[in-house]
């Protein structure tokens, strides 16, 4: 069963992370991605939509041109979970490879 986590575990696990940031009442975290161009933007939320489709967890986001614009919270919960840390790490390294391409 899925448990929402403490503001402690969230602030530590963000510590590891780049540019996820916490909303002020911990109910979600929210990074916005940066890339070169409409074509890897649009790459990069193709590639996160296999992963949130197989995992049934969905983020809520935004894209405009070249960012993309992402929250993490577990709605059944209401607040960050494990599945929110591990989707966002899933799109650091998805965010990478596109970088690095």
């Amino acid at each position: 069963m899925l448990e929402k986590l403490s503001v402690k575990e969230i602030n530590n696990y963000l510590a590891s992370m780049d540019g996820w940031i916490k909303e002020n009442d911990a109910s979600a975290i929210i990074k916005t991605f940066k890339f070169n161009s409409f074509d890897d933007a649009w790459r990069f939320m193709t590639k996160v939509t296999i992963k949130v489709c197989s995992m049934n967890h969905h983020p809520n986001w935004s894209n405009s041109y070249n960012k993309v614009v992402v929250e993490l919270s577990t709605h059944t919960i209401g607040g960050v979970t494990d599945l929110d840390i591990e989707l966002a790490n899933y799109m650091d390294l998805i965010a990478f490879h596109i970088k690095l391409a």
